[in-house]
């Protein structure tokens, strides 16, 4: 009787021990596989009326529904897209999530809650949502999410010496103190230093600011004991300022991109996931093109998270009207097909479907 009462008591607690959560590094390697790129859908209700208003959409929740539902119920997506990025009204609707889900599409959030003036600074911003940080990653662990996203913004302008140190200490910060807050709660965390295309700054002024900020965010990363095999990086392309008076192909870009990622990024991140930042949906692809055609023994792999360079062409499809769906899809899944290409330095833009080469930049591009 006692060997029976002990079997089943020895039973009984297995079957309430739960199996081990993925590791922040398995969930990472996933993110960044080779042939796939993360879906940037974690624009604000702001912001998703700004792009309703653009096709003469009314931005109300089921509008709203409508368009992500359309987004991610596009077949075979999950051939191309390993993870997407949500608004937390996305992660609350279970029909959403259950849609991603169903395709093995991994669950990502955006954390932060948006820009605020930087005191002290010459009109920069840092980030907001600090204090209630952990609460939300937890919060969004429950709901089914598995890595976050965290964006620190800045600015370079000649005439006003930006970023300012400043800036760079306090956003770089920022960053660090994020990855090591979401990461004890089970989210791989999105490093995503954006600088915008804003000004007249040339691509060398660029690589020599990214350069700078790259080197101050990993070294607070390592102070902070964030394990980077359980991060991404979300940088932008090195790219001159939107008025500056040359234009670089994508070659160029590309090649100075890869310079300033080699001298600041550790081989231990396993994956660089580049935003396009207001570039064409065209140009993002083949800059990201170009720099898996150069990259030569670089241990971390190149991939994309595109928001507008993913979703414009199938937004200006769309236009609210369920008729359009179909194609709206096709539109989406041609462009990610081909970043997927991309990925592989296989992208041709001859022999594929051509994708839109009209500029996506705003200025003081917030979300």
């Amino acid at each position: 009787m006692k060997i029976i009462l002990l079997f089943t008591c020895i039973t009984t607690a297995i079957a309430f021990v739960q199996p081990p959560s993925p590791s922040l590094k398995y969930i990472a390697q996933q993110l960044s596989q080779q042939g796939k790129g993360i879906l940037a859908a974690d624009e604000s209700t702001a912001t998703v009326g700004k792009r309703f208003n653009s096709i003469g959409v009314v931005n109300n929740l089921d509008n709203r529904f409508n368009y992500r539902n359309m987004l991610f119920t596009t077949p075979d997506l999950e051939k191309y897209i390993s993870g997407a990025i949500l608004y937390q009204e996305t992660l609350e609707d279970t029909r959403l999530v259950d849609e991603l889900k169903h395709k093995g599409i991994l669950l990502g959030i955006k954390v932060d809650q948006g820009l605020q003036l930087l005191p002290g600074s010459n009109n920069e911003n840092w980030v907001s949502g600090m204090d209630s940080l952990a609460f939300k990653a937890k919060k969004a662990y429950d709901l089914g999410a598995r890595f976050a996203k965290w964006r620190a913004v800045f600015k370079i302008s000649k005439q006003d010496n930006l970023p300012t140190t400043l800036s760079i200490h306090e956003n770089c910060w920022g960053l660090a103190r994020y990855a090591k807050t979401v990461q004890e709660e089970g989210l791989v965390p999105i490093v995503e230093p954006e600088i915008l295309m804003d000004g007249d700054h040339s691509l060398e002024k660029t690589r020599c600011i990214q350069e700078k900020i790259l080197k101050q965010v990993y070294e607070y990363l390592e102070m902070n004991n964030v394990d980077l095999q359980g991060t991404l990086l979300k940088p932008s392309f090195t790219v001159p300022g939107v008025d500056y008076c040359a234009k670089y192909s994508p070659d160029q870009i590309a090649a100075a991109t890869l310079e300033t990622l080699r001298k600041t990024v550790p081989s231990s991140v396993p994956g660089i996931m580049f935003l396009s930042g207001g570039l064409s949906e065209a140009h993002a692809t083949q800059i990201l093109n170009e720099m898996n055609k150069q990259k030569t023994t670089e241990a971390w792999n190149l991939s994309f998270s595109f928001g507008r360079a993913l979703q414009n062409s199938c937004l200006e499809t769309w236009k609210g009207l369920e008729i359009n769906t179909r194609t709206a899809q096709q539109k989406l899944l041609q462009c990610a097909q081909a970043n997927s290409n991309a990925t592989l330095g296989t992208y041709d833009s001859e022999s594929q479907e051509t994708q839109e080469n009209k500029s996506l930049f705003v200025s003081e591009y917030s979300y």
